[in-house]
Parts: structure tokens; sequence; C-alpha cells
């Protein structure tokens, strides 16, 4: 085998074989420290993976993930750069870790509660962007997202039931909102159609109105998430004088009959004042629901896309939401939510495992989350050639010393 001599240091060289030679880096006045094998130019594409509820209960952690063979995420996350980094949020949050996440990384306006020394923590201000993005106009005043919805009657107090069970056709929903319309009109109150589950309402003068994402109240007694603030009393008239409209609604009865979920209430939330949007720099893919209005103030977004395709698309600063795991975490089904984890393995984990190892894709972060919890860490081409650390997922057992798995 030839070999070459490649200078190391002052007046110091070293003998090295000549296939690794063909891979050196020159050094000197007037040469390129790029490596011969990597275009000049290309850029780096790095891509965010959200993962809402990708964290299984602590109860639940270990027996779930024993079902689980996830070689891709395993390998990911073992071989990660930094992380896992974990950080807690209030168990009474008017937003969830992932909604707040999400959120946090573009420029959205505020819609900051005008009371003193009230508690400043909110919904995302996404009433607007979710305007836009269904064509509807938000030029002027404060508008808020209304969700038709089901309240399940507890024992002792009111549940918010997890509103895409609630299946409203096109048809449903306008008939509905024909039937509250006039209330509206009554009171002064613009209502306004965006999509069969997806209505807006203007109220100006409720700008200090603290409300909680349909999400976070999900399951839990509604009381504590209701909105509180200017304008909190005006909405529960408003609200009860719909859930009385409804009640006899001939189209309840037929959904009734037909074992379907009833539409007693409205949900409401994401109050936002009209503002006009600035585009950020980041490629966005697959939002989830209720938050597509964000790709507004992304520099491109995308929906409905599989794996493959974001990558091809080689994101210089990319966004990836997996949102299959919500619906059986809120509802508690651990078997559907094996088996949504499990497919994504094959569909988006493994992909992305290849995707660097094969020089298409230079890093990518995880962002996993449950309820109350974010755990995040980061993966790059180089760090995955740490073979000397197996593949693991204990990164998704809880760290509290006093659970009782550990």
């Amino acid at each position: 085998m030839h070999s070459w001599r490649i200078r190391t240091g002052r007046r110091r060289f070293t003998t090295i074989p000549s296939f690794y030679a063909s891979r050196a880096i020159r050094v000197g006045k007037g040469k390129s420290t790029q490596d011969p094998g990597m275009p000049y130019n290309r850029a780096m594409s790095h891509l965010d993976i959200l993962l809402p509820f990708g964290l299984p209960p602590p109860e639940l952690a270990r027996d779930l993930l024993r079902e689980l063979k996830l070689p891709a995420l395993a390998t990911l996350m073992a071989r990660a750069k930094t992380g896992p980094r974990r950080q807690a949020f209030d168990d009474f949050a008017r937003a969830l870790p992932h909604e707040m996440w999400l959120t946090s990384q573009f420029s959205l306006p505020a819609f900051e509660p005008v009371a003193p020394g009230q508690d400043n923590q909110n919904s995302p201000a996404l009433a607007c962007a979710a305007m836009r993005a269904m064509g509807l106009s938000a030029e002027k005043g404060a508008w808020f997202m209304l969700h038709p919805a089901h309240i399940h009657i507890a024992r002792d107090h009111l549940v918010l039931t997890d509103i895409r069970q609630i299946g409203l056709s096109d048809a449903e929903s306008r008939e509905l909102f024909d039937a509250a319309l006039p209330l509206f009109a009554e009171v002064g109150r613009e209502l306004v159609y965006g999509d069969a589950g997806t209505w807006f309402l203007r109220a100006d003068d409720w700008q200090g109105l603290l409300s909680s994402t349909p999400d976070a109240t999900c399951g839990h007694n509604i009381d504590i998430w209701m909105p509180k603030g200017s304008g909190d009393q005006a909405w529960r008239k408003l609200q009860n004088e719909v859930q009385m409209l409804w009640f006899a609604h001939p189209l309840n009865e037929r959904r009734e009959m037909q074992g379907r979920q009833t539409v007693n209430s409205l949900w409401l939330w994401g109050g936002a004042v009209a503002q006009p949007c600035v585009p950020g720099q980041r490629e966005v893919f697959n939002l989830p629901d209720g938050f597509a209005g964000l790709g507004q103030y992304a520099k491109a977004a995308y929906a409905g896309i599989g794996i493959s395709e974001v990558i091809a698309a080689r994101p210089g600063h990319g966004l990836l939401t997996l949102s299959q795991l919500i619906q059986p975490a809120l509802t508690g089904e651990w078997s559907d939510w094996l088996r949504q984890l499990q497919t994504l393995e094959s569909t988006c984990f493994a992909p992305l495992l290849q995707a660097m190892q094969q020089r298409r894709l230079d890093s990518l972060s995880l962002i996993v989350t449950d309820s109350g919890h974010t755990l995040e860490m980061s993966t790059t081409r180089l760090s995955l050639k740490k073979f000397w650390l197996k593949p693991a997922l204990t990164g998704l057992l809880p760290l509290h010393p006093s659970s009782h798995l550990l």
C-alpha cells in the first residue's frame, strides 16, 4: 500500500496510508479546508421533531416501553449529543407543554391580560392567524376561537371531552352555527364560521380574558380552566344560552338516536389582536390541529406530507410535528398509543436515522412531552458514530427518585 507524508505541525510530518490520505484536509495559505467528499457550498440541514405525549405516564412507563421495539428511535436517543434536558410545567397550566414549546418558536404577538397583577399565563394567541389561514379577514379587533364541544356531566363536576371525537360534518356545524348566530347578534358580538370544528368570535373589550386550550382542559373539571378576566361573566352567560338552545335542537336528537356524542357547548380560547404577520426563517411541516395558523409565521409551511418529502426538502431549520400520540394519550387509550408509536418507528424514525447516516440530514433535535414535562435532546451525524453506546429508550423513563418504577 502506498503512503503519504502529511505535515502536521512546524517541521513535523506523519506517514499515513494513501487510502486515508485521499480524504485528508489541506490547510495552508489559499487552501480550502473543505472535505473533498462534501459539496463546497452544501447548506447544513437541521430538523426539530416535536413528539407530543411521547413521554408515557410514570406509572405505566416501564410496562409500555417493554412492549415497544424502536431500534431507530433508541439509537437517536442513546447517541444524542446533548440532553436529555427536562423541564417541568404547572399542573394547572392553560396550555400543554408541546403547545407552549411550539408557539415559543415563532414571533407570535402576545395577547396579554390588562388587569394589574393578574396571572399572565394564557392560551396561545392564535385566533387571527387561524382566521387568515382559512382565508378569513382578521384586520381589526380582538378575536377568539370557538369549538363546538361535548361537556360530560360527571358525579360532581363537568368535564370537557376530546373535541376530535365530535366528528361534526360541515352541514351539521352550519346547522348549529345558524341556530346560535342570533344569540351573538343580540349582544353585538360578531360570529364567523371557519370550518366544521372552528368558529371565531370578535370581542374587542375582552382583551384581558385568560383562556385555556381544549387539549389542556380535556378530561378535567372545566371550572379550573374556564376563561377568567375581563369578559368572563359575559362569556359564561352567552355560553349558557347556547347550551340551552342546543339542548333540544333536532340535530342533537338525531345524533343521540345514532349513538353519537351530542354537541352541547362551545369552548373558547386563542384570543388574539389583529396585527400584521411577520414570517420567520423556519420551515414547518404538519402543524397540529388548531395550530396551522403558525405557518404564516414561518419561512414555508407544508401540511400532510410524509417523512421522505420532509427529508428531500433539506430544511435549513425545519420543524416537524408528529401528532399521532395526542388523541390516544388524552383519552387513555394506551394500546392505541403503542400502535401509533410503533408505526412511527418505521414511517419516521428509521428513515430519519438512515438520512443522517447517508448525510442527507446533518442534525436533529427531538422534543418529547407529556401533560407536564418537556424532554429535549439533539443528535448529529458525528454523535451517531458513538457505536459503544447501546440503543436505549431509558431517557423516556421518569427521573423522580420517589417513582415506584425506579
